[in-house]
């Protein structure tokens, strides 16, 4: 996301800090090339006119021009308007108010409802929250039986929904059971349609109306762009919504949905999806957001995803194991394996200061997810002996392992040459008395 953004926001400060001191003169050129940068990233045309004026009313004045720095005091004023811009502050759920507490969920067909009613649901009992998931949707027999399977993988309760109930009757019949069975949150998947018409918001309002939920969260596709801040204007006109989750934000390299949906509506973006898998959903942090925009990376969002995938016991048993020459292939199938539950390489290098908006330079140098599960199934396909002793793995034991991961000898001879290469990096490292910080991966 804002990969594009990122890049031609780069290029701009690059040349305003080769200035040295800053004219007027150079400020104006270097925000034109900002408000082009916007358009392109499909921001809407009020909001980066407003934002360039209150960017250009602080740059053109002494905070800038008689700073010592005055590059960097424009990329600060540009962070924080772009901060304001997103929505100020992270807003999660507001969920007070009534047990059980009710989430509706709505949203035009295709944006993502069920899958990010499910991801909501397993984000709450993280927070040690009882979610009960409700599909409504009696017109797509498809999602109730979705929304079904969801639950049973993330062995949350679902409501059992009969395809030909009104989706009112439901919403309120669930809520109760939730209440009967001590379950604390209700998230209710809406039905959808190709586009908003009469018969989509009657029905929600008749829910909303019957439930009256603490959120009424509209789920939007950020690969629409404009379309998803219309949309969401157009909803929150019809039936008064509190929230905006934004889905497939990992394939929009523009990001205008995000930079203009709170400043058009007025709601806040509460979440982002930014994957398929059920891990995918992030608490919205505008700060966080235009650190990577600016390409200053998002460690804490990076130290999040980190601390909830990696298990503290093993990684410490890692240290120990590195400390005494014991990382084996068994180690490295295992760390990999954490490693992709954290999401793909690109989004863990854009998050990594310095290398947010210089995608397109790591692109080539990045193994593709592919690759990562052909060492996967390399290592799988060894014996037990041999991923813990690589060196007893001959000719012969190399032909079998190809044939049974259906990969090359040639892909095993280039595993077991990278992973010798890692243990002299690590005996290196031992040597020197380096220390690896707690659960970090020694590649």
């Amino acid at each position: 996301m804002f990969d594009n953004l990122s890049g031609r926001l780069d290029k701009v400060f690059k040349r305003l800090k080769g200035y040295g001191k800053l004219s007027e003169e150079n400020i104006q050129e270097g925000l034109r090339e900002v408000r082009l940068a916007l358009l392109e990233a499909d921001v809407n045309y009020k909001v980066v006119k407003e934002f360039i004026a209150r960017v250009k009313e602080r740059a053109i004045g002494q905070e800038v021009m008689e700073s010592l720095t005055p590059a960097q005091q424009v990329i600060k004023i540009v962070h924080e308007e772009l901060v304001s811009l997103l929505g100020g502050e992270a807003q999660g759920l507001n969920l007070a108010g009534q047990t059980p507490a009710v989430i509706l969920l709505a949203g035009l067909q295709g944006s993502g409802k069920t899958t990010t009613a499910a991801k909501l649901a397993r984000w709450l009992r993280s927070k040690g929250r009882r979610p009960y998931l409700v599909p409504a949707d009696v017109y797509r027999p498809a999602a109730i039986e979705q929304l079904t399977t969801l639950g049973k993988q993330l062995d949350i309760d679902t409501h059992p929904t009969e395809p030909g109930a009104r989706p009112v009757d439901i919403a309120r019949q669930a809520v109760g059971k939730a209440s009967m069975a001590g379950l604390d949150t209700v998230i209710i998947d809406t039905a959808g349609r190709l586009h908003i018409d009469e018969a989509l918001m009657q029905e929600l309002k008749e829910i909303k109306e019957a439930v009256k939920p603490q959120e009424t969260i509209l789920v939007a596709d950020s690969m629409t762009g404009q379309d998803a801040v219309n949309i969401a204007k157009s909803f929150d006109g019809e039936l008064g919504i509190t929230g905006v989750v934004l889905t497939k934000v990992e394939g929009d390299a523009r990001g205008g949905a995000a930079l203009s949906i709170r400043s058009v509506t007025g709601k806040p973006i509460k979440f982002i999806g930014t994957g398929e898998k059920l891990d995918a959903l992030e608490l919205y942090h505008p700060d966080r957001v235009a650190n990577r925009i600016l390409g200053m990376g998002d460690m804490l969002s990076l130290i999040e995803k980190a601390q909830d995938t990696i298990d503290k016991k093993r990684a410490l048993e890692l240290q120990k194991k590195i400390k005494k020459d014991g990382f084996t292939l068994e180690d490295f199938r295992d760390q990999l394996r954490q490693l992709r539950k954290m999401g793909s390489l690109e989004q863990i290098i854009s998050m990594i200061p310095g290398l947010a908006g210089k995608m397109k330079q790591f692109k080539h140098m990045m193994p593709d997810e592919r690759e990562l599960k052909r060492t996967e199934a390399i290592i799988d396909s060894m014996t037990l002996e041999e991923r813990r002793n690589y060196a007893i793995i001959n000719a012969s034991r190399r032909k079998r392992i190809a044939k049974g991961s259906g990969t090359t000898i040639q892909d095993v001879n280039q595993l077991l040459k990278n992973y010798a290469q890692m243990q002299k990096m690590l005996k290196k490292m031992r040597k020197s008395k380096f220390k690896l910080p707690k659960g970090l991966m020694p590649f």
